[in-house]
């Protein structure tokens, strides 16, 4: 199993001292969309977990869309409902050694971003997916694409 898969497993399941088995001591997660850098395995660790324990989370759940890998580079999509809205992620891992020392994350949620009203001629409108459903995910949820990071 892809270390990527198993960190959204360990993330899924709260079970921080796992995650942290995931990540390089001085890993550097970067989230560009709220301008933050995380340094460090404890850092990550930290900030996830506080996440959590701050919120009332009765059904937390980390569904993994699509994992896609080639040598060190990994991407994966995840999809996460909270409350009444589902958090989609994009994350750009960068694995060396069976350990995650780079990442780089894009969190949102479907329709935060409203549609332009003068790309209307050009676009199709995407259907956005109902909780704890993709769309377009023909796989069932299981990744795709050619998974082959340690």
């Amino acid at each position: 199993m892809s270390v990527i898969q198993e960190l959204w497993e360990r993330i899924g399941a709260q079970d921080w001292a796992r995650v942290a088995e995931l990540i390089a001591q001085d890993a550097v997660i970067e989230w560009p969309v709220s301008g933050e850098r995380i340094v460090g395995r404890a850092n990550f660790v930290a900030v996830n977990r506080e996440h959590l324990d701050s919120r009332v989370v009765d059904d937390w759940a980390v569904r993994v869309l699509r994992i896609v890998a080639q040598g060190e580079a990994v991407v994966s999509e995840v999809e996460v409902p909270q409350d009444h809205v589902v958090y989609r992620g994009v994350s750009l891992w960068t694995v060396r050694g069976g350990e995650i020392v780079a990442g780089r994350e894009y969190w949102t949620s479907p329709g935060q971003d409203p549609a332009a009203p003068w790309r209307a001629g050009y676009v199709e409108r995407l259907d956005l997916p109902q909780e704890g459903t993709a769309a377009g995910d023909r796989d069932g949820g299981r990744p795709v694409g050619g998974e082959r990071a340690a």
